[in-house]
């Protein structure tokens, strides 16, 4: 479990990181809405795992052509964090997929899809 301070510094991570991202970076790769899900500090706040999930690309293709594009700006990300943070030093950054969304709407495509096969059989089986 994160102590507070891990937490404190995870919340100031993330608002760095989307504002980086919103209005700092002018990569042409960048395509649709990006948004930090997740920061996990490491307990010496050394470490930063961040989880971004990409939306409103019309392709899976964009989508890794825009997390590439981030994870190669991430010098410049941490550059712009290092100035926005005021502790003793900047956290290394470290680039995740963030697939919890993604999976959670397939589930639930997935559970829409048997109600509704559900339905059709009742509806075919039900004696009038």
């Amino acid at each position: 479990m994160p102590t507070r301070r891990q937490e404190k510094v995870a919340r100031a991570i993330k608002e760095s990181i989307c504002d980086a991202i919103a209005n700092h970076l002018s990569d042409p790769r960048i395509k649709g809405f990006v948004s930090v899900t997740a920061v996990e500090t490491s307990p010496d706040l050394k470490r930063a795992d961040v989880y971004l999930s990409v939306f409103g690309t019309k392709s899976e293709a964009a989508a890794n052509t825009t997390f590439i594009a981030i994870n190669n700006s991430k010098s410049r990300i941490q550059s712009l964090l290092g100035k926005s943070l005021t502790g003793k030093f900047c956290p290394v950054l470290r680039f995740h997929k963030d697939e919890v969304f993604k999976k959670t709407l397939d589930t639930m495509k997935l559970i829409n899809q048997a109600v509704d096969e559900f339905k059709d059989k009742e509806e075919n089986t039900d004696p009038k």
